[in-house]
């Protein structure tokens, strides 16, 4: 079992940055690929970026150049750093570890408010 927690949410005007940070229990990390994902309210939660076992990574195509995700295997840890954060980005963001359809686990989430 993978618990995982999100740190970093909070309120910031358009424009400005956050930096979220996930932390995952468990000794095989390092063997997950690590998500981003988002979800508004009425929408479907949908990838924001992910990051492999080899440090692959994958955007959204609304958040390309804007937001980065790194991950650090010694600390458990996956970031998502999000600059020039716009209206459209509010959402609850959640964290993803998953190494299989049956090896798939999710954080609680922590919500991002973007103010024009």
């Amino acid at each position: 079992q993978v618990q995982l927690a999100e740190f970093g949410g909070g309120l910031v005007q358009s424009g400005g940055s956050l930096r979220l940070s996930c932390v995952a229990s468990g000794s095989t990390f390092s063997l997950y690929k690590m998500g981003w994902y988002r979800q508004a309210p009425g929408k479907k939660r949908e990838l924001v970026a992910d990051i492999d076992s080899s440090s692959i990574t994958n955007y959204l195509d609304s958040v390309e150049g804007r937001f980065f995700i790194s991950r650090d295997n010694a600390k458990n840890t996956v970031d998502l750093q999000m600059n020039s954060l716009k209206p459209e980005d509010t959402a609850k963001y959640f964290c993803n570890a998953r190494r299989a359809v049956w090896d798939d686990w999710w954080g609680q989430g922590t919500q991002v408010t973007v103010a024009s």
